[in-house]
């Protein structure tokens, strides 16, 4: 895994765990969990790109 997937990885459970928590004190935000779904396929894409 090079860097920048590590770094994409790191982000993207960051932003797992920013959304859980904004939901749980705040309630949800759809535009949040779309974000982070988006930043999720991204990294999915990122990880089967090195791989192919």
């Amino acid at each position: 895994m090079t860097g920048s997937a590590k770094t994409l990885t790191a982000c993207t459970l960051g932003g797992l765990v920013v959304a859980t928590g904004y939901t749980v004190a705040l309630g949800g935000s759809g535009l949040l969990w779309l974000a982070w779904t988006v930043l999720g396929l991204v990294t999915v894409g990122v990880f089967l790109s090195r791989g192919a």
